[in-house]
């Protein structure tokens, strides 16, 4: 078995991103039918911090990614 680490297909905070739109996005729509103000503002705030952590996780994981294969070329590890 190697010890040698594989690059993430799918970071962790993508799937914790899309499901926090995902429910924004719910939010937002129920909120708006039940003319719940408070609820929609929160809502909406979750839908527009959602997308961002999404692309965020996504950069520090590839920058991750780089960066082990710069050690192993280097052969520091």
């Amino acid at each position: 078995m190697s010890t040698e680490k594989k690059p993430l297909r799918c970071p962790m905070g993508v799937p914790g991103g899309i499901i926090a739109a995902l429910a924004g996005l719910a939010g937002i729509i129920i909120s708006a039918m039940n003319s719940e103000w408070l609820s929609l503002a929160l809502s909406v705030g979750l839908f527009m911090v959602a997308l961002p952590f999404v692309r965020v996780t996504m950069m520090v994981h590839s920058a991750n990614d780089r960066l082990d294969a710069l050690e192993k070329k280097a052969g520091t590890k």
